[in-house]
C-alpha cells in the first residue's frame, strides 16, 4: 500500500510539472502511453525464458521466431509454432497489434473541418476540425471503469450471498483452482464480459451479441454524456468562439449553434461506437496487452502528435484549434 501511495504521489507531481508548462500534454497519458508500449515492446523482443509444460521457450515473440527457426529441423511446424504459439506472445498476435494500430491511426484522420472567420480582423479564417473521435479514448475508459465496479460489487456480493437470486441476477462467479482468480459464469457479469475465444462465441452466441450491443450502447451514450460535462457541446464550442470574436463563415451568430449540433452530437456517439468495436476486434484478433489498451496508447501519442502541430503552427503565426 506504501508503495502504491508514493508511486501516485510521484505521478501526479510530475503531472503537475508538465501542466504547469515544463512540458507537452499530461504526466499521467504519458506514463500510461509509456506503460503500453513497453509492454508490447517487452512481449515482442523479451529475452526471458519460461517454461509452461513445452520446455524453456523464449517470452519474446520475435526472439522465439528466430530461436525456432535457428534450432529446429522441420520449419514449418516451427513458422506454425511460432505464429500460432498458445498461452505465450506469438507473431499473430504482433501482427495483429500492428493492425489495430494502423486502423487508429487511419481512423484518426476522419474529420470535417468548419469554416471560420475573425470579426475583428478583416481576412483572418482559419478551421475549426470536428472529429470522428471527436472524445478520444474517454467512452472506453469510462465504459471499463463501470465495468470494474460491477465485477468488484458483484463479486463481493456473490462471496457473502452466493444463494441469493438478486445477488445471482447481477453475476455469479467460479475460481480458477490454480490461482484463485474468480471469473464470471452466469448473470450480468458473464454477459458484459468478453468471450475469451471464438469457440465460447459460437458455444453461447446470445453473450457475444449481448456483449457487443453493450460494449456499442455504453461508448455512444458515455460519449454523448462526455460533450455536455466537459465542456465541448455545440453550446460551449459556439460560446468559445464567440469569446475569440470568430464565427463560422457564411452562417449568422444565432445560427452557430445548430450549424454545430448537426456535427458534433454525431460525431462523438459514433466516434464513440467506433471506439467500442475497435476494442472488441482488438481482443478478438489477440492483439498485444488489450484493446483499450492500445486504444489508449494511439489516442495519446496522436494527441502529443497534435500538440507538437500546433505548437509549430502558433510559432509560424498561424491560426488552427484543435
Amino acid at each position: 500500500i506504501t508503495q502504491l501511495f508514493v508511486a501516485g504521489v510521484v505521478v501526479l507531481l510530475l503531472d503537475e510539472l508538465l501542466q504547469k508548462g515544463y512540458g507537452l500534454g499530461s504526466g499521467i497519458s504519458l506514463f500510461i502511453a509509456t506503460n503500453i508500449c513497453e509492454t508490447i515492446v517487452w512481449q515482442a523482443f523479451s529475452p526471458m525464458t519460461i517454461n509452461i509444460g513445452r520446455g524453456l521457450e523464449f517470452e519474446g515473440a520475435v526472439i522465439c521466431l528466430f530461436h525456432v527457426m535457428i534450432t529446429r529441423q522441420d520449419k514449418t511446424r516451427a513458422l506454425r509454432e511460432a505464429f500460432f504459439r498458445p498461452d505465450l506472445p506469438n507473431i499473430s498476435n504482433l501482427l495483429a497489434t500492428l493492425v489495430v494500430f494502423s486502423v487508429v491511426i487511419y481512423f484518426q484522420g476522419f474529420r470535417v473541418d468548419l469554416p471560420v472567420k475573425s470579426q475583428r480582423v478583416r481576412g483572418q479564417q482559419g478551421s475549426y476540425p470536428i472529429k470522428l473521435f471527436y472524445t478520444s479514448n474517454i467512452p472506453i475508459i469510462l465504459q471499463t471503469a463501470l465495468v470494474s465496479n460491477l465485477y468488484f460489487l458483484s463479486q463481493l456480493l456473490f462471496k457473502r450471498y452466493p444463494e441469493n437470486f438478486i445477488v445471482n441476477l447481477l453475476g455469479k462467479w467460479a475460481v480458477i483452482r490454480e490461482s484463485n482468480q474468480m471469473y464470471p459464469v452466469g448473470g450480468l457479469a458473464y454477459y458484459i464480459s468478453r468471450p475469451p475465444s471464438f469457440a465460447a462465441v459460437l458455444d453461447d452466441p446470445m453473450r457475444a451479441v449481448f456483449y457487443l450491443i453493450f460494449i456499442l450502447a455504453a461508448c455512444g451514450l458515455f460519449s454523448k454524456a462526455w460533450i455536455e460535462v466537459s465542456g465541448s457541446s455545440a453550446r460551449d464550442v459556439a460560446k468559445q468562439l464567440q469569446q475569440q470574436q470568430m464565427t463560422l463563415k457564411g452562417h449568422r451568430d444565432t445560427a452557430v449553434v445548430k450549424e454545430l449540433n448537426r456535427y458534433i452530437p454525431t460525431a462523438a456517439a459514433f466516434g464513440g461506437m467506433c471506439i467500442g468495436v475497435l476494442t472488441i476486434l482488438a481482443d478478438f484478433l489477440g492483439a498485444i496487452g488489450s484493446g483499450t489498451g492500445i486504444l489508449l496508447a494511439v489516442t495519446i501519442i496522436y494527441q502529443y502528435f497534435e500538440i507538437f502541430a500546433k505548437e509549430g503552427d502558433e510559432q509560424s503565426g498561424l491560426m488552427f484549434f484543435s
